[in-house]
């Protein structure tokens, strides 16, 4: 296909957000749709994006990579290799590139086939190329690791589930973010053990650097999918028959629906930690101790309930409080709360001078009324040495505790956590990379406290605690078989989680004054102005 000769350009506002500005002045669609522009603007040497099927993610990616290719290198032009793991996807992309050079009116050559060597002597590989008169090309080819060997500019890693070595291919394309370039990786999902997914967990965990971007098709139809798809057919929108075209697509992928358009990779049910793994950090220097009152107990006096608790905490907590290194640590803490169904845990943690997290006890209280868990809270934070930051469940009944919490300790000083299914896909990976990495260790060697971290399952593709209680085994299992919720395991969870919050630290430190001060008059051993102590 032949384009008309136009002169290279070197702009310095993209022209797709002139065409966006346009798009709105004269009350006409946006050329791309929320999610869309969210992933052309999101820059970085590597951005990975989990996305649902045929929700023109590519497309959008291709709108970019032609505005990047078409610029002078003062304006950030490159080449730009794209990837996909068969020939149609290579050809519907160089295609839509094509699209976008017409429509921005853009000199290029038209689409050149042609073929680059391969490893192997006996075999080339087929390559589509768009060239620009900024000097940099479009090249569409087919996935081979060696590729990518002394090449220089963006690569596209399209539907990168699903090519046959990802590894090797991610480990040839990330090669060139030393001389500048970028590296963007898309697809949706094939399976927990792909490499693919394998690397969004890498990233969560703060192993690798990256930017993370998805979307679902819910979330794609909620910015406008569903519209664009009447726009190119020519009919009317409703909500009626937007809510029955996504029924019919749901239908259509059936039980695969999850992962194809859910971003929920398959096959992840299991333990989200191995029993060698929490073991392999426990400790018998690091006691639990257990607080249960009978049922009725709130009924008593406050006073003398207070007065208990106050009794239990100094015969108990004290002298392991005041065991507590004072100097080279910083401390932290999460809790979850309970009141009668479940437990209330807090998990202290330490950070020492070497950076790793120690657990010097766990408390667990059950069936302790809201004023004693309030008295026993405060009484271990104020006496946490350096405490930093603290992360609570504020969920529900916790949700009071919490900002009493916060409005003792400062709000800066205390998240106050709604944990929901996108928490815990964001700090779960950290959490268990904290544990693979020796970070965090000094878990408690006791029975119900692994149980809890060994609760954690994979649900949807997200490591958090299952709806189904678990029976404790501990010492309380005889007095009526109570049960647990995994509520160690997120306590321990929101105590990494504080860990690595950014902190505001304060201090005060007194400076005398300067003798030669016109005010100041020495009397006794300190130094007075007309208006107090220096």
């Amino acid at each position: 296909m032949k384009l008309a000769p136009q002169q290279p350009i070197e702009p310095q506002r993209s022209p797709l957000a002139d065409i966006i500005s346009v798009g709105q002045i004269l009350d006409m669609p946006v050329v791309l749709l929320g999610y869309q522009q969210r992933w052309v603007g999101l820059r970085a040497p590597l951005k990975v994006g989990e996305k649902s099927r045929r929700i023109g993610l590519t497309w959008a990616e291709a709108a970019d990579n032609v505005l990047v290719a078409a610029s002078a290198t003062v304006a950030g032009g490159m080449n730009v290799y794209y990837l996909g793991y068969n020939q149609d996807m290579t050809v519907e992309y160089i295609q839509a590139c094509a699209m976008w050079v017409r429509a921005y009116n853009y000199a290029a050559s038209e689409i050149e086939e042609g073929i680059w060597p391969d490893e192997d002597p006996d075999k080339y590989i087929k390559t589509y190329t768009i060239t620009f008169p900024s000097g940099y090309r479009i090249v569409a080819l087919t996935s081979r690791p060696s590729n990518l060997r002394g090449r220089q500019g963006i690569v596209v890693i399209d539907e990168a589930a699903f090519h046959p070595d990802l590894a090797e291919l991610l480990k040839a394309a990330l090669a060139l973010l030393i001389w500048g370039g970028e590296v963007h990786v898309i697809s949706t999902h094939n399976g927990a053990d792909n490499p693919f997914n394998e690397l969004i967990q890498e990233i969560r965990a703060g192993k690798r650097q990256g930017e993370l971007f998805r979307c679902t098709f819910k979330e794609a139809v909620a910015d406008g999918l569903y519209k664009r798809v009447c726009l190119r057919k020519g009919i009317a929108w409703t909500a009626e028959e937007e809510d029955a075209w996504v029924q019919s697509v749901y239908g259509f992928y059936g039980d695969a629906a999850e992962e194809e358009l859910d971003c929920i990779p398959a096959q992840g049910g299991g333990a989200f930690l191995s029993l060698a793994l929490v073991e392999g950090r426990t400790s018998r220097d690091s006691p639990v101790l257990r607080l249960s009152y009978p049922p009725g107990y709130e009924t008593l006096a406050e006073h003398l309930r207070l007065a208990e608790s106050l009794e239990w905490c100094e015969r108990e907590l004290l002298p392991l409080l005041q065991s507590l290194p004072i100097i080279g640590v910083q401390s932290y803490y999460g809790m979850d709360f309970g009141r009668s169904g479940d437990l209330s845990v807090f998990w202290p943690l330490l950070k020492e001078r070497d950076l790793r997290k120690r657990t010097p006890f766990v408390v667990e209280l059950r069936n302790v009324p809201f004023a004693q868990q309030r008295q026993i809270k405060f009484y271990i934070i104020r006496r946490l040495p350096n405490f930093l930051k603290g992360a609570d469940d504020a969920r529900g009944n916790g949700s009071q505790l919490s900002e009493e919490t916060a409005t003792e300790f400062g709000f800066n000083r205390i998240e106050r956590v709604m944990l929901s299914e996108g928490w815990y896909r964001d700090n779960m990976p950290p959490f268990k990379a904290a544990l693979e990495d020796d970070t965090f260790y000094g878990i408690p060697a006791d029975q119900d406290i692994t149980g809890d971290l060994r609760a954690l399952r994979m649900v949807k593709g997200v490591a958090r605690v299952p709806e189904k209680r678990t029976n404790e085994k501990g010492d309380n299992a005889s007095k009526g078989a109570a049960k647990r919720h995994g509520d160690a395991a997120i306590a321990a969870a929101l105590a990494d989680f504080a860990s690595r919050q950014e902190t505001e630290i304060f201090a005060f430190h007194r400076v005398p004054p300067s003798a030669s001060h016109p005010r100041a008059i020495q009397r006794g051993a300190g130094w007075r102005t007309q208006k107090g102590i220096w």
